[in-house]
């Protein structure tokens, strides 16, 4: 095959796994991390299309709550069903398609928390999701997201061998950036790790890293000599011959095979710090369903996929964090359709060997019509970068929060 082509097909592999050129130039890789400590890590799940927190942690002591909701809430713990919330504290539970959870709420790492979210009046997935990520709300204009601007002012990653910064400090288990890691601190995006090594592998990858070591001066000479590093990195872990730990059973779904590879890269000890994958079908205005049905459904493969990657981490979970968020949450009471509206305030989950679980964090504001957000949502009592900041600070270790959450100065939750 001609040389031409080669470059041609090199420089296209970057784009279909996500890495940009501009990353690689700035990226120094180091060539062996096998040496490298376990640090702190975050796992930052994005449930798109504004999951409805009220049926996620069900307030069933609440009686505004069922008389709003008469075809789809949750019923009672003490109603003798079997699909009846899961109890936790006398006033909230679980949804009944949350019960991996539920060990883990008892056992101390879960920490559910109620009316939080964005201060931001819009009711757009797009600009709420924006603000989220950005961590800006109400504020288009910023460049990148705040979990890069955090990698920018941690700076490189402290429990390293090496100076150089591994390559997979930031991993997205997406097909492009997403915005919260957008911005100047390096970070991967790839389907998968099989695709990512794959397209690395082979006698024609060979025969292009020989051409890229040539020294001559080509546009991706650079870009393909460190892709080569990350890939020879990578396989390193061995991602194809994975077996799971402690009976961890992954959903077969593109979620739960996403939380299993982001197990894979935190047990390589490949210097990952951050990590991120999201899951779409939220959206629920049509035929919600109450303890089954559409929301049902996602919510039982979104649990099982948290719960498999705890028990595979096993102790490995003093080290680690796992944040859910969704844009916000849905209008308390039903719509004609048997599903829910855009609402304001939902609902966080915040999971982790140091979290003070066992607890339902965040000041309720109540469901009664002159308690609700413009007469039809669940109020917001606390803001999401209380939430972040709280979570970069006493476990990420960071120590200016101005540059990543800028003007923004609330307390926290007392989540550790």
């Amino acid at each position: 095959m001609q040389r031409r082509i080669f470059v041609r097909d090199g420089a296209l592999a970057l784009l279909t796994m996500g890495l940009s050129p501009s990353f690689l130039r700035r990226a120094t890789f180091a060539t062996e991390l096998r040496g490298a400590r376990k640090g702190k890590i975050l796992v930052c799940l994005f449930q798109r299309g504004a999951a409805d927190g009220l049926n996620m942690i069900v307030p069933h002591g609440e009686a505004a709550y069922h008389a709003a909701r008469p075809g789809i809430a949750i019923p009672r713990p003490r109603s003798g069903r079997d699909d009846a919330a899961i109890d936790l504290d006398g006033f909230f539970g679980l949804h009944p398609s949350l019960k991996p959870l539920d060990r883990l709420y008892r056992e101390g790492l879960l920490a559910p928390i109620h009316a939080v979210g964005s201060p931001s009046a819009t009711r757009s997935h797009f600009d709420a999701q924006d603000y989220m990520e950005s961590g800006t709300p109400d504020r288009k204009s910023t460049p990148d997201g705040w979990l890069n601007r955090y990698l920018a002012v941690k700076g490189t990653c402290e429990e390293c061998a090496t100076d150089a910064p591994s390559p997979f400090r930031a991993v997205s288990m997406t097909p492009q950036t997403p915005r919260i890691l957008e911005g100047p601190s390096a970070a991967v995006a790839m389907n998968s790790l099989g695709e990512f090594t794959v397209r690395g592998a082979g006698s024609s990858a060979e025969r292009l890293e020989a051409l890229y070591r040539t020294g001559e001066a080509d546009l991706v000479h650079g870009a393909g000599r460190d892709m080569f590093e990350a890939v020879k990195l990578l396989q390193s872990a061995n991602p194809q011959r994975y077996l799971p730990e402690h009976g961890a059973d992954y959903p077969r779904s593109q979620f739960g095979q996403r939380l299993r590879e982001i197990a894979q890269l935190i047990k390589a000890n490949v210097g990952l710090e951050v990590a991120f994958a999201d899951v779409g079908g939220w959206d629920t205005h049509v035929n919600q369903g109450a303890s089954n049905g559409q929301l049902a459904a996602r919510l039982a493969d979104f649990s099982s996929a948290i719960a498999a990657l705890t028990t595979d981490l096993g102790d490995r979970m003093q080290d680690v964090v796992i944040l859910s968020m969704s844009e916000f949450g849905r209008m308390v009471r039903q719509n004609g359709n048997g599903g829910t509206d855009h609402g304001h305030a939902g609902a966080m989950f915040v999971i982790g060997g140091g979290v003070r679980g066992g607890k339902v964090h965040g000041r309720w504001p109540g469901l009664e019509r002159e308690q609700l957000y413009e007469g039809r949502d669940l109020a917001l009592t606390t803001d999401f970068r209380s939430v972040f900041a709280e979570i970069l600070t006493r476990h990420l270790g960071a120590t200016s929060l101005e540059p990543v959450f800028p003007g923004h100065a609330a307390p926290g939750l007392a989540l550790f």
